[in-house]
């Protein structure tokens, strides 16, 4: 075998890059067929071509086919049975031949077909490094930060490069060129030229998830398991634990050893508060414990709306919302429940007003409207649209006394609607949609169920 060196650069390429030396010499067979095709399409020549990397001589051969005649009519596509007889002794009359085309023929094709043989050993590159991180997806890498293009970090990860996106960054987090950096491979995808494009995140939940699964080693072995995260990146992360092993606890297994396993995760996330809290089956105790580290006094569930009315003292109302409403946000996200936070004097006030609101209706003393109000009727249009029977049920009342009460609810609803402007007012709530490391101790927490009229306790 001759060693050329075309020879030596299919090794280096192949040895380089990690590609299969059968894929680069496809590579280059194809790209010396379609050049020599086009030259000689430029020449007005029309000619079936075939090309053959021959490993004993180290080079490309380019093939033209010509038909075996007795007669040669045409040169380009016919050849004489002596001249094919010295090609193929066991050549006849009207067979298709192979004719090899001369070498300087033959360089000027692979000359014009060097790019196209370099984007295709780019594409053949590029799967390989796709087939390579597609099992990676996921999952935590490191790598260093070689440059920033228009606000996208590109990280070199040894055999490839990958893009931190400006989405995917944590506000306030900068890097330094050839400083390490590791964050979640979020994606793969295919550019058009075909070099897979690898996207990296910081700010992603699966970030957070990732460091505590490398970091517990009870996550990996699913004794605790993971079953909600939110995140405000650079600032507050939540994330709900609760353990398969009744003698395993989940908090205590994620924060470690006076704080070891979770400081570690802190570091990483470069001061990111991270709050760790149980998950319970009951909506009621899940929401407190999401709202870690303030304390609940009382939650009223609305399931219809999936919304709670989350009742604290004043003094922890600013614990509850948290700054800009971080607190209170993420709890929600982390619950999937729409939250109110109030106050105790704020809750006092407008039981107040909804009672003597009540007491102003007909038929309505003061043992009633606290009956009512006790069961969810806190405006004009409960009262004005409830089925009867239900106010006969729970404000003892008899049929005509609450026909009488329903017109006059009917009535001063209208008279509000028509005579009072709608003003927009601010109070002392807080709607989630505008991290200590565990929660509070359990507390007694009265739940009041709007739909079912029910107090439950959770626990």
């Amino acid at each position: 075998m001759i060693t050329t060196e075309l020879t030596r650069v299919i090794d280096s390429v192949g040895k380089d890059k990690g590609i299969e030396r059968e894929r680069i010499i496809s590579a280059v067979e194809e790209a010396v067929l379609s050049a020599a095709e086009k030259l000689l399409k430029s020449k007005n020549q029309d000619k079936e071509l075939e090309v053959s990397y021959n490993p004993e001589e180290g080079e490309v051969e380019l093939f033209e086919y010509k038909e075996v005649v007795q007669t040669v009519n045409d040169s380009e596509v016919e050849i004489s049975l002596d001249e094919a007889s010295e090609l193929d002794p066991e050549t006849e009359l009207g067979d298709i031949i192979g004719v090899k085309i001369s070498p300087e023929y033959t360089r000027i094709a692979i000359h014009n077909a060097k790019q196209k043989v370099l984007q295709k050993l780019k594409e053949a590159e590029g799967k390989v490094i796709y087939e390579e991180f597609i099992g990676r997806k996921g999952t935590i890498i490191g790598g260093i930060v070689r440059r920033v293009d228009r606000r996208h970090i590109i990280v070199d990860l040894g055999r490839a490069e990958a893009v931190l996106p400006p989405d995917q960054q944590v506000p306030r987090e900068y890097y330094k060129m050839k400083e390490r950096i590791r964050a979640v491979l979020l994606d793969i995808r295919e550019s058009p030229r075909g070099e897979p494009r690898l996207i990296l995140s910081r700010a992603h939940t699966s970030f957070v998830m990732k460091l505590f699964e490398s970091e517990v080693p009870e996550i990996t072995e699913k004794i605790v398991q993971i079953k909600a995260i939110s995140r405000d990146p650079g600032g507050r992360t939540k994330i709900a634990v609760t353990s398969n092993d009744s003698d395993v606890d989940a908090v205590g297994a994620c924060v470690g050893m006076r704080g070891s396993r979770v400081q570690s995760i802190i570091q990483e996330l470069r001061g990111e508060k991270v709050d760790i809290v149980p998950w319970s089956e009951d909506s009621a105790r899940y929401v407190c414990n999401a709202l870690s580290p303030a304390v609940v006094n009382k939650v009223v569930i609305d399931e219809n709306s999936r919304s709670m009315d989350v009742i604290v003292d004043d003094d922890q109302l600013s614990l509850a919302i948290g700054r800009k409403g971080q607190n209170v946000r993420l709890a929600s996200q982390l619950t999937e429940w729409k939250i109110d936070i109030k106050t105790e004097s704020r809750v006092k006030q407008e039981q107040q007003e909804v009672l003597s609101l009540l007491t102003s209706l007909p038929s309505v003393s003061e043992v009633t409207a606290s009956l009512l109000y006790n069961d969810g009727f806190y405006s004009l249009e409960h009262i004005a649209f409830c089925e009867p029977d239900v106010l006969m049920k729970v404000g003892s009342l008899n049929e005509e006394e609450v026909s009488t009460l329903q017109k006059a609810a009917r009535m001063a609803l209208m008279e509000k609607l028509e005579e009072i402007p709608v003003e927009s007012g601010t109070d002392e709530t807080s709607t989630a949609e505008e991290g200590q490391t565990s929660p509070p101790p359990d507390a007694d927490v009265e739940v009041l169920q709007k739909d079912g009229q029910e107090k439950t306790s959770p626990s």
